[in-house]
Order: structure tokens, then sequence, then C-alpha cells
């Protein structure tokens, strides 16, 4: 696994695997669910992928789609590229609600709906709540 991967907790944070992606819950949760889908490659540029790990893009966000409007019920789902610290090829998957969702006795708020996500406003888990989350995550994707 790439630099990139390590940093988001791998393997404590691994939710489900594919051929050419790995989906992690995202330890700094700035809304529930929300997860970085990360690609096994070295590739630091979106177009240097493999042609089957774009073919296979398909298969996982609709499985991510799927378990996180199951989780969460959300609203909207933010897909980020945003990569200025993080070099390797991944997405911040956001999941977007106006109403505060509650899980293991926390609360989280998505502090910047309708408009962009506050990462910086986020619910830290570590521990036995990252691994309870990331549990709870994988019943979702079944």
């Amino acid at each position: 696994m790439n630099p990139t991967i390590a940093k988001f907790g791998w393997p404590q944070t691994l939710v489900r695997e594919f051929d050419h992606w790995v989906v992690l819950a995202r330890p700094a949760q700035p809304t529930l669910g929300s997860l970085v889908l990360a690609a096994k490659s070295d590739a630091t540029a979106f177009g240097d992928l493999p042609a089957e790990a774009h073919a296979e893009l398909k298969a996982v966000t609709a499985g991510i789609e799927a378990a996180l409007g199951k989780a969460v019920h959300y609203a909207r789902l933010n897909y980020l590229m945003l990569m200025m610290v993080d070099p390797h090829v991944h997405f911040h998957v956001i999941p977007r609600y106006e109403d505060a969702r509650e899980w293991n006795g926390q609360e989280f708020v998505d502090v910047g709906w309708p408009k962009v996500p506050d990462l910086g406003h986020a619910v830290q888990l570590a521990g036995m709540e990252l691994d309870d989350l990331v549990g709870w995550l994988k019943e979702a994707f079944g």
C-alpha cells in the first residue's frame, strides 16, 4: 500500500478492499460515515491510473453509495479529490446532511451544510471508537 493509504490508518481503518482501491474510514469525521477512497497505485495523477482502476471505480462508488445510504441516510455525497498534502490518488468521501446524526453516543453535525464541507470541523476517532466505526461501516457494506 502507498504512503497515503498508510497515513489514513490502513489496515486499522480498512472498510472494504477492491482490486485497485481501498475504502477507509476517515479517523477525522467531518460528517458521520466520512471515508477515504484510495487507489492502491503509486500514481499521483488521476489520469495515470491503469484503465482497470478507472473501470472498477463504477462498482466501488456504487458500493459506497449503497452502504452510506443505508448507514447514514445522506442527502448528498461529496467526492473530494484534493491531493494537496497526500500525493497519491484518493478521494475524501463526505456524506452530507442537514440534520445532525448520532452514533455511539456522539453527535455529528454537518457544519458546512448546504455549502462546502468543513473538513476542519471533525469528530476525531481513535482506538476502540475508530474500530467500532470501521465495524459499523463494514456491516453497511454487507
